[in-house]
C-alpha cells in the first residue's frame, strides 16, 4: 500500500500545487526555512550521551499553543526537541516563542519519500510525536523502518476524515497503522479509531490538552490600554468574531448595525482565520460606511465601530476584550469550526454555527450547559446576538457557565506527559 502512495503523491502534489502556491502567496511568510519541505532543515548537533531526542510535529497556532506545557516540561527533563510545524503562522510563534526550548524549529517535509527520509537521516529521533490529525503515512513508514515509536497524542478524528476513512479501510489503515499509541482527545475519538480497526489496547483516553491551555490575563489597565490602541470606545459593548471566514463579517456587521438601531452601545472587533485576508475585509467594511482601524497599522487616532485584529498570536488577548463571542468558521457553507477553548476557558458568552465538527464534543457540552448558543445562519446570528448584548443577566449566565466548564475540565497535559515519559522508559530499556 505505501508503494502506491509513493507512486501516486508526486502526481496529486503537482495537480495541488497550484492551489497551494496561491495560498502561500496570499498568506506570505513562507520564504523563511522554505528548504525545510524538502528535509533540508537546520542543521542538528549530534545527541548528546544519554539524552534522548523526540521529533515533535504541531500543524499550525492552536496545536503550538497548546503543546507549551508539553515543550517545557520536555525542556525540563533535558529532552531535545525538533519542533515542526506545517503552516507560516505556526513557524514565527515556535520562533517567537519556543526556541529557547527546543533544539530547532522548522517546516515539516512534504511527505513524499525523497524529502521525508532526507528529514528523518538528519533529525533522527528517539521518538516522533504527531499531534491530533497529523498522520502522513510516509512520516510513519520512516519511523517504523527506523525502529522509533510514535506517538500520537491529543488525537482526534473530524466527521469528514471520519466518513472517509471508513469508506475506504485501506486508507485507515494506511494513516494509523504506523502509530504506536494513540492519545485519544475523547472517549468519541477513542470509539471511532477502534472502530477503524485500530488496535483498542494502543488506545488511551487523555483528554483535550488544549482544555489545560493557561492564559495570561490582563490587568484593567493593561486591557483598557489594549482597547484604546484597537479603537474600541470606552464604556461599549464588545462583539468578537474569533477566527472569522468569508461572509461571518458580513452577517457581524449585520449584527453591530442592528444592536445599534436598538440603542446597544457596542463595537464589533473582527480577528479573521487569515490575517492575509485584511484587504478583502477592509473592502466589506468600506462599503458599510462605518468607521474601522486594522491592528496591523498601529494605534488608532480615534474610536472607531470595527476593530481589525490582523496580527498573528494575540487572539487570546484581544478575547479578553470581549463580552461577546462568535467563533468562526462555522456558519454555513464553512464547516469543522475554530476552537471555542480559549473563550470558554476566559468566561466568555459564546456563539457559534452547526458546523462544529472539529470540536464536537467540546461544543455540544458547552451548549448542554447554557454556556454557548448555535446559530443556523447569519440571520440567526443577528438575533441571538442582539438577544444577548440586550440582556445583561443572560450575557452573564453564559459566561459563568462558560466559567465553570473550564474549571471542570483539564488534566490532558499531565496525562499526556505520562504517557510520554512512559514510552522513554521503554525506549530506555530496550536500549
Amino acid at each position: 500500500m505505501i508503494w502506491i502512495y509513493r507512486l501516486l503523491f508526486p502526481f496529486v502534489m503537482l495537480a495541488l500545487s497550484p492551489y497551494y502556491v496561491l495560498r502561500m502567496r496570499r498568506r506570505g511568510g513562507y520564504s523563511r526555512g522554505f528548504t525545510h519541505r524538502f528535509g533540508a532543515g537546520p542543521t542538528l548537533p549530534p545527541a548528546r550521551p544519554g539524552s534522548r531526542r523526540v521529533w515533535l510535529q504541531a500543524v499550525s497556532v492552536g496545536e503550538m499553543l497548546a503543546i507549551e506545557p508539553i515543550l517545557k516540561a520536555l525542556a525540563a527533563d533535558g529532552t531535545e526537541v525538533v519542533l515542526t510545524t506545517t503552516t507560516s503562522t505556526g513557524f514565527r510563534l515556535a520562533a517567537d516563542r519556543y526556541l529557547k526550548l527546543v533544539l530547532s524549529a522548522g517546516y515539516f517535509p512534504i511527505d513524499w519519500l525523497p524529502f521525508s527520509a532526507r528529514a528523518w537521516e538528519r533529525i533522527r529521533p528517539d521518538l516522533a510525536i504527531i499531534t491530533e490529525g497529523e498522520r502522513w503515512p510516509e512520516h510513519l513508514r520512516q519511523a517504523g523502518r527506523r525502529g522509533v515509536p510514535v506517538l500520537c497524542i491529543n488525537a482526534r478524528i473530524s466527521d469528514r476524515s471520519y466518513v472517509r476513512l471508513r469508506r475506504f479501510p485501506f486508507a485507515g489503515r494506511l494513516v494509523t497503522g504506523g502509530i504506536g499509541r494513540l492519545l485519544a482527545a475523547s472517549a468519541g475519538d477513542a470509539e471511532r479509531f477502534r472502530a477503524l480497526g485500530y488496535p483498542a489496547d494502543r488506545i488511551e483516553v487523555t483528554g483535550n490538552i488544549k482544555l489545560d491551555v493557561s492564559i495570561p490575563l490582563l490587568d484593567p489597565a493593561a486591557l483598557a490600554a489594549l482597547g484604546t490602541e484597537l479603537g474600541l470606545g470606552e464604556g461599549r459593548l464588545v462583539l468578537l468574531g474569533s477566527s472569522t471566514w468569508p461572509g461571518e463579517e458580513e452577517a457581524l456587521v449585520d449584527a453591530l448595525v442592528a444592536a445599534r438601531a436598538k440603542g446597544i452601545p457596542c463595537s464589533l472587533l473582527l480577528v479573521p482565520r487569515h490575517a492575509e485576508r485584511r484587504f478583502e475585509v477592509e473592502k466589506l467594511l468600506k462599503s458599510t460606511g462605518l468607521s474601522y482601524h486594522f491592528r496591523s497599522r498601529g494605534r488608532a487616532p480615534a474610536p472607531v465601530d470595527v476593530a481589525v485584529g490582523d496580527t498573528t498570536g494575540e487572539l487570546r488577548a484581544l478575547t479578553q476584550l470581549a463580552d461577546l463571542v462568535f467563533v468562526g468558521k462555522s456558519l454555513p457553507p464553512h464547516d469543522g469550526g475554530q476552537t471555542p477553548v480559549e473563550a470558554a476557558s476566559l468566561g466568555k458568552a459564546l456563539l457559534f454555527g452547526p458546523g462544529m465538527a472539529n470540536f464536537r464534543t467540546i461544543s455540544e457540552d458547552l451548549l448542554l450547559r447554557g454556556a454557548a448558543r448555535r446559530v443556523a445562519d447569519a440571520p440567526a446570528l443577528v438575533r441571538e446576538a442582539l438577544l444577548l448584548l440586550g440582556n445583561r443577566e443572560l450575557r452573564q449566565a453564559a459566561a459563568a457557565a462558560s466559567a465553570a466548564w473550564r474549571r471542570e475540565n483539564g488534566g490532558g497535559v499531565d496525562r499526556t506527559l505520562a504517557a510520554i515519559r512512559r514510552e522513554f522508559a521503554a525506549i530506555n530499556k530496550a536500549r
